[in-house]
């Protein structure tokens, strides 16, 4: 099985920053693409970001330049810089990637998910 775990939210204001970080764990051969969804109350899980294992990225047009998105193959590690934050930012942001645990097939794992709450 395989475990993805993400840390780093929290309540900041308006104009600030944060860090998330998402941690993936367990029986992992290979990670193929990794990226970072959100939901807000009452809408629709939404693209954020999303990073390649060649580190090719793809924004949501809503966080271009104000967010970055990075990973560490070795350590099978994903995170997501948050800068320039707004209210309308706040969700719940969740962890996603593409897991080959052995059998040759990437089978798609999600995280918890991690509250950010942006105060204006």
């Amino acid at each position: 099985q395989v475990q993805l775990v993400e840390s780093g939210g929290g309540l900041v204001q308006a104009g600030g920053s944060l860090r998330l970080a998402c941690a993936a764990s367990g029986t992992i051969i290979e990670i193929n693409v990794m990226g970072w969804y959100r939901q807000a109350p009452g809408k629709q899980r939404e693209l954020v970001a999303t990073i390649t294992r060649g580190d090719s990225t793809n924004y949501a047009d809503s966080v271009k330049g104000r967010f970055t998105i990075s990973r560490a193959n070795t350590t099978h590690a994903m995170y997501l810089q948050m800068n320039s934050l707004k209210p309308e930012d706040t969700a719940v942001y969740y962890c996603n990637a593409g897991v080959d645990s052995g059998l040759s097939v990437f089978r798609r794992y999600w995280g918890q998910g991690t509250q950010v709450t942006v105060s204006s």
